[in-house]
């Protein structure tokens, strides 16, 4: 299926590793040319190598520490002044942060920081050219809701879907789209760092129907058609890629 992506441009935060790698390569394949961002110059190199070795369209890069007080507004005059325009927005940086039900208060504040106030700020620099252009596609990487233990980064991405909600009711008349891509458990460094290989293969089973843990590629796929042309009628919506997790009926 041709998603109608070829030559367009995106944003992608924590483009370096994880789901923010696995997208910007799926956006490259696609033709899409990305301004990736993320704190390791070296990993961004070696992505950019990584996708330059097979011929398809090499993103900038930029390094740059998401959670610096100007970072947002480095990001988008940097985007903007490398791409010409801007059409794509993935706001995919983020970081689990489990805590204690009684979790220290700086440890809160940096998961809002980094998980809400950052992707906010970096949206709003961008809506003027967004508005102006009458055309966008914005797309929040956000987290499961059912945790059964106190998660800081999970309330903050709990925010950002809230506020997606009330930007797709206003940006809609601008033609501009906003979605939020809710991952099940994926294979990545951010959730070996929680679950043993033995832990991930019992959870699986109990709590899995398709039986495993995705891969980014997984999330890469539906990020990729959320923000291309096909997906132009779905906004304000909450995609879940969790392999069947959820348990919710909604």
């Amino acid at each position: 299926m041709d998603l109608y992506v070829k030559g367009k441009t995106a944003v992608v935060t924590g483009a370096s590793q994880g789901l923010g790698r696995a997208i910007t390569k799926e956006l490259a394949i696609e033709g899409v040319k990305v301004f990736a961002v993320a704190r390791n110059e070296a990993l961004l190199d070696g992505l950019k190598d990584e996708i330059s070795a097979v011929g398809d369209v090499v993103p900038v890069t930029f390094a740059q520490d998401f959670v610096a007080p100007d970072g947002p507004e480095k990001i988008a005059t940097m985007a903007l002044s490398a791409l010409g325009h801007v059409d794509m927005l993935i706001n995919n940086a983020g970081r689990s942060r489990p805590l204690d039900v009684n979790g220290p208060e700086d440890e809160w504040s940096a998961a809002m920081t980094l998980d809400f106030d950052r992707h906010r700020q970096l949206t709003q620099q961008l809506l003027p050219h967004f508005m102006e252009r009458k055309q966008g596609a914005i797309l929040n990487i956000t987290s499961t809701y059912e945790l059964r233990a106190i998660n800081a980064s999970a309330v903050a991405k709990a925010s950002i879907v809230v506020w997606s909600k009330q930007l797709a009711g206003q940006l809609g008349r601008y033609g501009i789209t906003v979605n939020c891509l809710q991952p099940g458990l994926i294979d990545t460094a951010n959730i070996r760092r929680v679950f043993s290989d033995d832990e991930r293969t019992k959870f699986a089973e109990r709590e899995i129907p398709l039986g495993d843990f995705g891969e980014p590629q997984d999330i890469a796929n539906m990020a990729t058609f959320l923000v291309s042309p096909r997906a132009r009628y779905i906004t304000g919506s909450v995609v879940v890629v969790d392999g069947g997790m959820r348990h919710y009926p909604f």
